[in-house]
């Protein structure tokens, strides 16, 4: 098991949370000083919430206004004087070189985890972030199903694998199990597909459950089926009381788990 699922799971215990938050918040760039009013709301929306989560997830709404060593950074320090887990979602999916560039990038920034996209492929596409993952002591976390309507065009699209005809999340579900990645995302909003993820990595592997809550996904289809850990965003930093929402939805999962 690598470092960065053993913080998370626990985290996860001593928080009894299976809450990862989606720290996505942006402001309108027109605002004046609005990088500094972005990374204000997100630091005081993670103080708030630090006791009901397991972990942090970031993505480019707030990497490219606040900076990679800038305001990402003092964001990576409070997330680990609370003992959280922050994964990078940058999707990666591009040629070898450029892949591993990034990773180092985002590691040396002080990121546990990063998702990246299994579309590339392995001979000079994520080999190299995956030997990068491991050099660092760091976490990698494949996208096998989104949770947006258009994601059936690309990972529920059929293909020949072998010479049987299949989904294409079968099948990166299956690389996500020989590539011994950390954990892999499906979309809440298609329990069915967690639910086949889950027979395929046979619990070898957590599944990251975002689109609760604004898209439309259920608690409890999700973690019936299978999800280990719900991504929220909006429900909670769009709540008038971030911290009530997380303990809600933190609640909620723990009494479907039982």
């Amino acid at each position: 098991m690598s470092i960065f699922r053993e913080k998370l799971e626990k985290c996860a215990r001593v928080n009894d949370s299976r809450v990862v938050l989606a720290l996505d918040l942006s402001v309108s760039t027109r605002k004046k000083d609005y990088r500094e009013k972005l990374l204000e709301m997100v630091r005081r929306v993670l103080g708030d919430v630090r006791e009901h989560i397991a972990g942090v997830k970031v993505n480019f709404q707030l990497l490219l206004p606040l900076g990679l060593f800038e305001g990402i950074q003092m964001l990576i320090e409070d997330a680990a004087g609370y003992g959280l887990p922050v994964i990078m979602d940058c999707k990666l999916n591009d040629v070898g070189h450029t892949n591993e560039w990034a990773a180092r990038h985002f590691f040396d920034a002080g990121f546990d985890a990063l998702i990246a996209n299994p579309f590339v492929g392995w001979k000079d596409g994520l080999e190299r972030v995956f030997s990068v993952a491991k050099e660092y002591k760091r976490g990698i976390i494949l996208l096998v199903y989104m949770s947006h309507p258009g994601a059936v065009e690309g990972y529920g699209q059929k293909v020949i694998s072998g010479r049987k005809v299949r989904f294409q999340y079968e099948v990166f579900a299956e690389r996500a199990k020989a590539w011994r990645a950390d954990g892999v995302v499906v979309g809440a909003t298609r329990p069915e597909i967690i639910r086949r993820v889950s027979e395929i990595i046979g619990g070898e592997l957590p599944i990251f459950s975002p689109g609760i809550g604004f898209q439309g996904g259920l608690i409890g289809e999700a973690f019936t089926a299978g999800a280990s850990y719900a991504i929220v965003g909006r429900s909670i930093y769009q709540s008038e009381n971030p911290k009530e929402s997380a303990l809600r939805i933190k609640t909620e999962i723990n009494r479907v788990l039982g």
